[in-house]
């Protein structure tokens, strides 16, 4: 049985992430990298697919919590005859792939159960694995298949047991026993333990944390660690940011609403940018932008609204019929097949965010203002066809108003390149597209009658997209057409006090079933409060918010406010970034 989404904790070397159960298990891996496959799946099986376990052998408590501000994790099993604590941390600093485990002994003597089961390939294939002395002396189990090796170091390794290794042990207070697992190309050498040590994978991480401005920001300490959270989700070599680091986690529980967002959107990683830029991490905004030019490089029709992380742009969409899924939700995919989609509004998120990165101070670059010029020149050319739209409709082709704003505002921010910053560019015929595309929005985008912003050209529909309007600056958060629009949304949308995306009984998305409030956009709803004055409301909305994150702050793509659990992928860039964003907006709002 799938254990709640909740449930799991992420570590990260900003190269892959790891999710960890509060029972001690390690239930999904992928190396190398954020879209490589897994060597522990069970997230979206059972524990014959892979998974690594230490915790006690009988019945115990649990609390956790990350170190300081740190991507390390301290679980604490609490029995009836000890306390001990498990620390997991995967370093970083090198180009490694290690997952390192330190079991100490607080209290009393805990009898402890050692479960490693690796299944290489998204849990189908199984290793060859044996135990043998390396050049260090030490004893290791190396597990190998295909291009894939892991190697099991530790003081004392788990014993083969029907295509397990188990072990079962005793941890007396004050004993410490720390265990590694290392990838590597099963074709090199195994190589020797890792050269950092948990303190210092911790303190690196505190002083990246340590170095952005909350000041005044509410709810501080959950915006830092959604800030660390979008740090460990960008890729340390090549910039790219991903979606979220797990595939499949389902949007309708045994439904077919299951996708990998194990790849970089040029509109999620617009939108974490700039989330990341309200605390000042100005790095980042250089690093990505730099992964901008590398993917996107050629012909601006070719440009696409994802990648992986290296920037390639095949993802082929297919399914894994070996998994069950989680909560038995199939189809478990892999790839996305989104990335042939048209999506107009992503060339607005990425000159939105390169503008605000070249407002916070980022030195330009000819080669950036160059790319920019293309995308906006072509998108004068093609901006009036209609798209899928910002949730990727599978459905009919529409004029989504979302998407016609995001045009608005590409065109919007290459003029202010120019007036502003004395950038050169077809500034004339950028400003007469803006205009166009406005006037166009008002008449066909707005129902008089209900006084709101539509969803799209040909329905009265309303989505919550249209909550990012005032927060583009297309119009003012207090116009009373845009009080008609959250209005709207509140009667059409609001579930149990949260917000869908929109009402999927339409048919809009070509797809069956349904799903739930997607928290991206009820954070939204907190800034478009915020800038309609209704101060208090937006905080109430942000508290509720804030008090749905998991026992180590972590959200989820979407929640299911009758069941109270966590939907969808985990953890969720979108939740994290406009969650920051929100906040952001409050202190805004209190200055």
């Amino acid at each position: 049985m799938s254990r709640p989404i909740e449930d799991y904790a992420m570590i990260g070397d900003r190269h892959t992430a790891a999710l960890v159960a509060s029972n001690g298990s390690i239930d999904w891996l992928c190396v190398p990298r954020f879209d490589s496959p897994a060597c522990f799946a069970a997230l979206l099986g059972d524990e014959e697919n892979g998974h690594w376990q230490l915790c006690p052998a009988g019945d115990y408590t649990v609390t956790r919590a990350y170190v300081e501000h740190a991507a390390a994790l301290q679980t604490t099993f609490t029995t009836a005859t000890g306390v001990v604590t498990l620390l997991d941390v995967m370093p970083t600093g090198d180009d490694r792939i290690d997952v390192v485990r330190r079991l100490t002994g607080v209290e009393g003597t805990v009898r402890m159960h050692h479960e490693w089961v690796v299944r290489f390939d998204y849990g189908s294939a199984k290793p060859w694995v044996r135990r043998r002395r390396v050049e260090d002396g030490d004893p290791v189990i190396t597990a190998v298949a295909g291009p894939d090796k892991l190697v099991l170091r530790g003081p004392r390794l788990p014993h083969p047991s029907d295509h397990k290794h188990v072990d079962d042990f005793e941890v007396r207070q004050g004993e410490v026993l720390t265990y590694s697992m290392t990838w590597l190309p099963s074709h090199l050498r195994t190589p020797g333990p890792h050269r950092y040590t948990v303190d210092e994978s911790i303190d690196e991480a505190v002083e990246w944390v340590a170095a952005c401005d909350l000041t005044g920001v509410p709810h501080a300490e959950l915006v830092r660690r959604s800030l660390l959270t979008l740090h460990l989700l960008t890729h340390a070599e090549t910039g790219g940011i991903v979606a979220a680091p797990t595939t499949s986690l389902p949007e309708d529980f045994g439904g077919e609403r299951n996708w990998d967002y194990r790849y970089c959107w040029l509109r999620d990683a617009s939108l974490t940018l700039m989330a990341l830029l309200e605390a000042g991490a100005t790095d980042e905004a250089r690093f990505w932008r730099d992964w901008l030019l590398r993917a996107v490089a050629g012909d601006p029709e070719d440009v696409q609204i994802m990648y992986t992380v290296d920037g390639s742009r095949r993802l082929p969409e297919m399914t894994l019929d070996h998994l069950p899924g989680y909560a038995a939700s199939r189809p478990v995919r892999i790839g996305n097949g989104a990335v042939e989609q048209r999506q107009t509004d992503v060339t607005g998120e990425v000159m939105i965010a390169l503008e605000a990165a070249r407002e916070s101070g980022l030195g330009d670059s000819d080669n950036a203002w160059a790319l920019q010029r293309l995308l906006v020149d072509h998108l004068a050319e093609t901006w009036q066809e209609p798209d899928n739209g910002l949730w990727e409709i599978r459905g009919p082709l529409q004029h989504f108003t979302h998407s016609r704003a995001m045009v608005w505002a590409a065109f919007d921010r290459a003029v202010r390149a120019v007036e502003l910053h004395h950038l050169g560019g077809d500034v004339e015929r950028w400003r007469v597209v803006r205009d166009e595309v406005r006037d166009e929005i008002m008449t066909q985008g707005f129902d008089t009658e209900r006084n709101t912003f539509t969803q799209h050209y040909a329905t009265s529909e309303v989505d919550a997209s249209l909550l990012m309007l005032p927060l583009i600056g297309f119009i003012e958060g207090d116009d009373p057409r845009m009080l008609g629009t959250i209005e709207a949304i509140e009667q059409d949308l609001m579930h149990d006090g949260l917000l869908m995306r929109y009402r999927t009984q339409t048919g809009v998305d070509g797809l069956a079933g349904h799903e739930f409030p997607f928290l991206a956009c009820s954070f939204w709803l907190v800034s478009a409060y915020a800038a309609a004055g209704r101060h208090h409301d937006a905080h109430a909305l942000f508290d509720r918010l804030i008090g749905l994150c998991n026992d180590v702050g972590l959200l989820s793509e979407e929640y299911d406010p009758v069941g109270q659990r966590m939907v969808g992928n985990f953890p969720q860039a979108f939740s994290h970034l406009t969650l920051v964003q929100a906040a952001f907006r409050l202190r805004e709002a209190a200055d």
